[in-house]
């Protein structure tokens, strides 16, 4: 039996959910932006190849890039209806598990991994 978390339904159709909503918000992105940021960030192309490929400056790729990437954490936080403190949000019975393990490493002089 295999354990691949890519096997498992509710996994993949996460990803699959998670794929479209990111596909939809790049798409929002206005023309100049978009290309950057596809470019840049899901072709992995460096900001020199994409100035060149676009016939614009590095630093006008690395504002489009920037802007891009503001861009879509607004607009995926709006449409998700999530905001960042939530998002990373440190609730107590959490807390309480990791100061007890600082605590046990320190008590044994153990570094933490």
């Amino acid at each position: 039996m295999s354990h691949d978390p890519s096997e498992n339904p509710e996994r993949q159709a996460f990803t699959h959910e998670l794929r479209g909503l990111l596909e939809w918000a790049i798409d929002t992105l206005p023309n100049g932006t978009r290309e950057v940021f596809v470019l840049r960030e899901v072709e992995g192309l460096s900001t020199a190849v994409v100035a060149d490929s676009l016939g614009v400056s590095e630093d006008v790729v690395k504002t489009r890039l920037s802007r891009g990437r503001a861009t879509l954490r607004r607009v995926l936080l709006e449409r998700t209806g999530a905001s960042a403190p939530d998002a990373f949000r440190f609730l107590r019975p959490r807390c309480d598990r990791v100061v007890a393990a600082v605590l046990a490493r320190i008590a044994g002089q153990h570094p933490l991994p």
